[in-house]
């Protein structure tokens, strides 16, 4: 059956695809060994916004600009375009979602403090290599761009990757990054979250049903899209408390977006 923009079907899908935007960037200073993150700005040295921040390499010196400081820790403009790479890579991305450097920057932020929180209150977030491969396997057959690379063989996909901006060992340790802060939100809020039957059945019925009916379909039995109605309403639940949660971890933290000529505090 082909869905619309508006069924509840394909907003399910992009509310599981919006939350993970919303981990898919962990701790992307520590991919580049060779480029330290700078120390947190104290008042002895501030930093201002674009200002140089060396990072010695044996060939030379890697310039990079700060955007933000969070909590002490420093996101840098090389962070936000390797989200602009990461972000084209991910499947199922519309024409309409134009990479936003604002946005970009915003997530950034917000993931920082999840992950400067998740040193605080270690969980099992563990990726064993096993799961790692399943999941990149499965997003090498979901890119599009990445049927004309043929990325189902070894060639095709380190193709493709170095084509926007990654190293295969690069990527694979971004996505395991990515699994490992997706885990550490599950534990986190979904494991506390109970749907009752009562809640899917009304979603069904003043939600769903409506939605069919418009489209001239023929709906689905409860039974069989029970399962998705409780994944619906398991994300808006943990949508809600994870921009809950990020709004106090703001309001208690420091965070800091960078204007140009403006200093850190």
């Amino acid at each position: 059956m082909r869905i619309s923009a508006h069924n509840p079907a394909l907003r399910w899908s992009r509310g599981c695809l919006a939350l993970l935007a919303l981990a898919a960037t962990v701790a992307a200073k520590g991919q580049q060994p060779a480029a330290p993150v700078p120390a947190p700005p104290s008042a002895s040295s501030p930093l201002q916004a674009g200002a140089a921040v060396p990072a010695v390499e044996e060939q030379g010196t890697v310039i990079d600009g700060v955007v933000a400081v969070v909590n002490g820790d420093v996101v840098l403009e090389s962070d936000v375009d390797e989200e602009r790479r990461f972000e084209k890579i991910q499947p199922y991305r519309g024409s309409a979602n134009e990479f936003s450097r604002d946005r970009a920057v915003q997530r950034l932020i917000d993931r920082t403090l999840i992950q400067q929180q998740a040193e605080l209150e270690p969980a099992e977030t563990a990726v064993s290599d096993q799961e790692l491969d399943k999941q990149l396997q499965t997003l090498r057959n979901d890119i599009p761009a990445c049927r004309e690379y043929h990325c189902e063989t070894d060639a095709g996909w380190a193709k493709f990757l170095g084509d926007n901006g990654f190293t295969v060992s690069e990527f694979r340790q971004r996505w395991r990054k990515r699994m490992k802060l997706l885990r550490l939100i599950e534990v986190r809020f979904r494991s506390g979250i109970r749907i009752t039957n009562d809640e899917i059945k009304d979603y069904y019925e003043k939600t769903m049903l409506p939605e069919y009916a418009r489209q001239h379909v023929t709906p689905p039995k409860l039974d069989s899209i029970s399962p998705r109605i409780e994944e619906v309403l398991l994300q808006q639940q943990v949508g809600n408390l994870m921009r809950d949660w990020l709004k106090s971890l703001r309001a208690q933290g420091s965070v800091w977006v960078m204007k140009p000529g403006e200093v850190a505090p």
